[in-house]
Formats: structure tokens, C-alpha cells, sequence
């Protein structure tokens, strides 16, 4: 059983952030039958569902029926969002029972002072209702070295605005009881431009996650923006059939000894540092 799944319910965003890879593919989003066939696929192969590789899931018009779908099958839904449209739908998500939000708060590390201070305030009151509905929330800052000093201004915001424990650990802050601030470097997309890296690489593709497109293919990377590494696809093969053919095999193999088996995984500036 895999950790966990990418699941891209849409490709789709309402923000161009610097530190997003983006993607060239056609504008999709899976419709309520589409969803429910990645539902019955995944069956026995994972409890929790990440409702992203690309795009902005809060703006599917189905999000809160998705959640509540994967639920009631005994799916576990994690969302990652840049937090722009929690104050007109965080309500929706947590009612559905999402089990954990992540907040990308560095979508918002160039903005002016005053839209990021309102930006923050929003992201804040959606952790205290989180909280209350017992729903985790880790609001990340994964730029450093790359945030223009805009991440003590978005600390200190937080300290005043959500007094608490503030406990440190490996990753940055326990703020309260599940209200996390984490921290972590700004890290290279893959791409078939990147000059090929050398050495071994530190990737748990096809090992312990894989991906699903909002066209229902199969990429063995949560990375895979374009889909670069198609396995199959789920709207048209079985999903057992598509992880367990030569390909998948080859992949998982590779990866699980530190070697890259794919031009895109030679590429990725991700994989090959250190961690």
C-alpha cells in the first residue's frame, strides 16, 4: 500500500507563483464520474488522497462533495492551497471532514505589504476555525534563500496573530495543538531543459506515492507537471495493470537504488540534492 496518492482534481490556478513550475497541458478538471472511478482505483492501494500535482483545488466547484466521497470510502483528503480562497470556501472543505490543509504562504512572498498582511489575516482565521473542527494545518514557507526577507514579516505577523506553544521542531514551529508552521528550501522542478544531474538521486517515486492527472494519467512523480512519465491512465486500464508493467517496475527499481531510470528523473534538480 502506498503512503499516499496525487490526486490533480484540476490543473488549474488563479495565481502564477515564481516558484511554480506550471504546465503547458490543455485546461482540465475531473467531472463527479471521473472522481469516482479514481475513487474505486484506489481501493486497497492508499488511505490518503493529496488533491494536487498543478492547479488550485479550492477552485473545483466540487471539492466539498469530492472530500465527502473519498470519506465515505475511508479515504483520508489532504489539500494543498495557496490559501487565497479559504475565507470563500475554507468553511465548505471543513465541514466535508478534510483531515489536513496546507497553506503555501510563500504564493504571496513579492506581494505588497498590506495585501499580504490581509492575505495572512484570512489564512489565520481559517487555522483557528480549522482547529476548532479538528482538521490539521501547516502553513508552509518552503523559499528560504529564496524569499526576499519577507519570511520574518510573515513570522512575526503569525506570532502576534496566533499566540500559542510555538514549540520548534525539525521542520519549524508547532504553534498549537494542530496548527503547524514549516519551513523548507526552495527546490528545482524537473524539466526536460535542466542539464542532467549526476550521482545518485533521493526520490520515493512509484515507492511510497505516485500520481494521477486531472486526465487520469499515471505519473510515477508527484513532480511530473506535464505528465512527462505516462504510465497508463486510469480512465481506461486497470490501475493494478498500469502499476505493476515494466515500466512502473523499472522506475521503482531504479529509484529504490538511488538510480535515475528516466530522462525527466536525470533532470530533476529535486532528486538529486541532498535531504
Amino acid at each position: 500500500m502506498y503512503s499516499r496518492v496525487y490526486v490533480e482534481i484540476t490543473n488549474i490556478c488563479n495565481l502564477r507563483c515564481s516558484f511554480c513550475h506550471g504546465h503547458s497541458r490543455t485546461p482540465a478538471q475531473m467531472s463527479r464520474e471521473d472522481f469516482c472511478v479514481v475513487l474505486s482505483r484506489l481501493e486497497g492501494q492508499t488511505r490518503y488522497l493529496y488533491y494536487h500535482l498543478m492547479g488550485e483545488p479550492l477552485l473545483h466547484p466540487l471539492l466539498p462533495e469530492f472530500l465527502q466521497m473519498a470519506a465515505e470510502k475511508g479515504f483520508r483528503s489532504v489539500i494543498t492551497t495557496n490559501g487565497t480562497l479559504l475565507e470563500k470556501r475554507g468553511e465548505a472543505v471543513l465541514a466535508a471532514g478534510v483531515h489536513k490543509v496546507s497553506v503555501s504562504l510563500h504564493s504571496f512572498e513579492a506581494g505588497q505589504e498590506d495585501v499580504h498582511r490581509n492575505y495572512l489575516e484570512q489564512v489565520c482565521a481559517f487555522g483557528e476555525k480549522a482547529q476548532k473542527a479538528g482538521t490539521i494545518l501547516s502553513m508552509r514557507l518552503w523559499n528560504r534563500g529564496a524569499d526576499g526577507g519577507r519570511n520574518d514579516f510573515t513570522e512575526a505577523f503569525l506570532r502576534q496573530r496566533l499566540p500559542g506553544d510555538w514549540a520548534e521542531n525539525t521542520r519549524g514551529y508547532r504553534i498549537r495543538d494542530k496548527v503547524f508552521l514549516e519551513y523548507g528550501d526552495r527546490f528545482g522542478w524537473p524539466d526536460m531543459e535542466n542539464p542532467e544531474q549526476s550521482g545518485k538521486v533521493n526520490c520515493y517515486g512509484m515507492q511510497d506515492h505516485f500520481g494521477i492527472l486531472s486526465d487520469g494519467t499515471v505519473v510515477p512523480c508527484c513532480l511530473d507537471s506535464q505528465g512527462s512519465i505516462s504510465l497508463g491512465n486510469v480512465f481506461r486500464q486497470p490501475l493494478e495493470e498500469i502499476l505493476t508493467a515494466d515500466r512502473a517496475e523499472n522506475i521503482r527499481k531504479g529509484l529504490a537504488e538511488g538510480i535515475a531510470p528516466e530522462d525527466l528523473c536525470r533532470r530533476c534538480p529535486y532528486a538529486a540534492k541532498e535531504k
